[in-house]
């Protein structure tokens, strides 16, 4: 279900993971926000290519829809190495890690997606990877077992994680270098939107408009992209190819994104609690059978941005709105002191 929604930061359909590939940076100065994260980048890659080895171990972790895959392409380019990209489901075997590695050249990028899903036996085969660029593989079993080493060219694994705190220790603790992404303020969205307007071929946006859909973007570039294609196409077909401020905010009302950016999802999660168990708090699954959804979607695809933006709080008892989502929804806000001291 998270793929369908509009404003849901996971990847969408292959059309859409080939639309977005063409947004994407190619080079470091071309990375738009994270400043911070991109200059502790660039150094490690500079005193890499100085010393031509492979640059040290590196764990991406936050949000997704951030740039995580971006980031480890452009390092890869950075590096003038070539990049294999894999996810952790995918590597189901200690030999399909096993085939990986054998195929890189010297400084490559092997980048794994959703390392935390790496299976546990697949694990033992990254650590002296990781270390000391060799593969040991068990052949045969019980007392004819033996161990075979199998050496690999130096190369740098870049790991890509929504659930840092999902990651081994023993896994973690062999990344040289770790970065959290950050989410993007509205003026580095606006920024990103327009290298976007040129790329797509998109004219005459003016700065309020593209203000206007980074406000509702979420913090999150990916979801900033989906927004411009589809004002793009509402432009196209109801508007002349006009893009202002006013036809974005129809083009959006039409899809059902308000001006702080929540859909008709977040906002029937709002009302379940704020209507129905009276502001909370209330248990997650009891929302969750009330409005026949499932919990799982509802914590990992519908709450975090209300926790960011302040509407949620998760209390001892369970979730309840704040004072700024009832006045967002115009109802009442209720709760009792006790309650009301627990909010955060």
């Amino acid at each position: 279900m998270a793929t369908e929604r509009l404003l849901s930061p996971q990847p969408g359909t292959p059309d859409e993971d080939e639309a977005n590939y063409a947004l994407r940076p190619g080079r470091m100065e071309e990375y738009i926000g994270q400043r911070d994260l991109v200059e502790r980048v660039s150094i490690a890659v500079a005193a890499a290519r100085s010393r031509s080895d492979p640059m040290e171990h590196v764990l991406l972790h936050g949000p997704p829809g951030l740039g995580k895959t971006t980031l480890a392409h452009v390092i890869a380019r950075e590096m003038n190495s070539r990049i294999t990209v894999t996810s952790g489901p995918a590597l189901a075997r200690g030999t399909d890690l096993v085939s990986a590695l054998q195929r890189l050249g010297h400084g490559d990028v092997l980048f794994i997606d959703e390392i935390h899903r790496l299976p546990v036996a697949v694990e033992e085969f990254v650590y002296p990877a990781m270390e000391d660029f060799r593969i040991d593989v068990t052949v045969d079993s019980g007392l004819n077992a033996r161990t075979i080493q199998l050496r690999c060219k130096p190369f740098t694994l870049i790991g890509a994680t929504t659930r840092a705190g999902l990651l081994s220790s023993p896994l973690r603790s062999r990344f040289g270098q770790t970065f959290h992404l950050q989410y993007y303020t509205v003026a580095e969205l606006a920024t990103i939107l327009r290298r976007s307007c040129s790329l797509l071929n998109v004219r005459d946006a003016d700065e309020p408009a593209l203000l206007r859909i980074a406000e509702r973007s979420r913090g999150t570039p990916r979801i900033a992209n989906r927004l411009l294609r589809r004002v793009r196409d509402f432009s196209h077909v109801r508007a002349g190819n006009t893009f202002t401020p006013a036809v974005v905010d129809d083009a959006l009302a039409l899809e059902g994104v308000d001006p702080l950016g929540l859909d008709e999802l977040d906002r029937s999660y709002l009302r379940t609690i704020g209507n129905v168990y009276a502001c909370g708090p209330v248990g997650l699954e009891t929302v969750a059978a009330t409005m026949n959804e499932d919990a799982g979607t509802l914590e990992d695809v519908v709450e975090p941005y209300l926790l960011q933006i302040g509407f949620l709080a998760r209390t001892r008892r369970g979730r309840a709105l704040t004072r700024a989502a009832c006045e967002h929804l115009g109802i009442p806000f209720k709760t009792s002191d006790s309650d009301e001291s627990s909010l955060f």
